[in-house]
């Protein structure tokens, strides 16, 4: 009888205990979970990618600013050692003396002379040595070219060219027959400018020729060559390109002050260049109180993409733009 109930019990346990399930999930599950992660995802990554492309405009914005003030406090400290600065009739009458002067992608705005500080270069006895002055020729340009180097905006080239430190115990250097302090020859095509004879300052000045061809180091291809003319070293890059007439026109220099006369675009021989025509780098300059103001106005948008780089009205925070009131204070020996 206990072997019976036994056999009965155990029975019934064995029927009682759960089936173990052993499937995995269903193919209409697995798509409901896709579908429910695309809804959620989607908006996440849309949101991800407007905040990057915003940091990036943004950052874009903030770099044009930034270079742009950088550029004028360089172009500032060069000014306030001006002597001299070319207006529109100067810049005219030199122009086949500067470098590039045929060439159509680029123009001179800004050109100068200044007296330029050499440090420690006269030896006096022993070790010790004094600090002397020469003159240099400065030129800035706006250029716009198809360099690939460089952005499909405009940019802002810097070109000098500096007297050498004389002395008399020291070397001879190539295409000058006084004796100089080694390493600090002329600049090839150097000449000093002429205030003998008749006539006024601007007139002695406009009269200014270079002594040979320039041998320069070419900066936008860092490559040593010989040319005529030599090539000025970019200063700063992302410069607006477009045209003053643009519809809309992009913002441009205030009217000049009294006294002051605009250097672009109002030279004859160069009005008829389209980077003349941009109005994105001017100055106004007063001869008399060697003053300058200048203008400049960058381009954020060349930074994002290499089309579609004209001033509009709703882009107009990606050009952003500055100016500078600067008087040199150099001086000029006139007797």
């Amino acid at each position: 009888m206990m072997r019976v109930l036994k056999f009965l019990l155990s029975s019934q346990l064995k029927r009682s205990k759960p089936i173990e399930q052993s499937n995995g999930f269903t193919l209409i599950e697995l798509l409901v979970a896709l579908l429910i992660a695309f809804i959620v995802i989607t908006p996440l990554l849309g949101f991800m990618i407007s905040v990057m492309n915003t940091d990036r405009q943004e950052q874009a914005k903030a770099n044009t600013e930034q270079e742009i003030q950088a550029a004028l406090d360089y172009i500032a400290r060069d000014l306030q050692q001006a002597i001299y600065v070319y207006d529109s009739a100067g810049i005219d009458a030199i122009r086949t003396e500067l470098p590039n002067s045929n060439s159509t992608d680029r123009v001179p705005v800004l050109v100068f002379w200044k007296r330029e500080l050499i440090p420690q270069v006269i030896t006096i006895t022993g070790d010790q040595k004094n600090d002397t002055y020469v003159y240099s020729l400065v030129a800035y340009y706006l250029i716009k070219d198809s360099n690939n180097t460089w952005s499909n905006a405009a940019r802002i080239a810097r070109w000098q060219i500096r007297d050498g430190v004389a002395s008399a115990s020291g070397v001879t250097c190539d295409g000058y027959t006084g004796k100089y302090v080694s390493g600090y020859c002329p600049s090839s095509g150097y000449a000093p400018f002429s205030l003998d004879g008749i006539g006024t300052l601007e007139e002695k000045m406009n009269t200014w020729k270079r002594l040979s061809q320039y041998t320069t180091k070419d900066g936008e291809t860092e490559v040593v060559t010989t040319v005529t003319p030599g090539a000025p070293i970019v200063l700063v890059d992302y410069i607006d390109s477009t045209l003053s007439t643009n519809n809309p026109a992009p913002p441009i220099q205030a009217n000049c002050p009294t006294g002051f006369t605009a250097v672009a675009p109002n030279t004859t021989n160069f009005n008829t260049r389209d980077t003349f025509k941009m109005k994105s780098f001017s100055a106004c300059v007063n001869k008399n109180t060697t003053t300058v103001e200048v203008f400049l106005r960058g381009n954020a948008l060349a930074r994002l993409q290499r089309n579609n780089l004209n001033y509009t009205a709703n882009r107009s925070a990606y050009f952003p733009t500055a100016s500078i009131r600067v008087q040199g204070r150099g001086y000029l020996f006139t007797q």
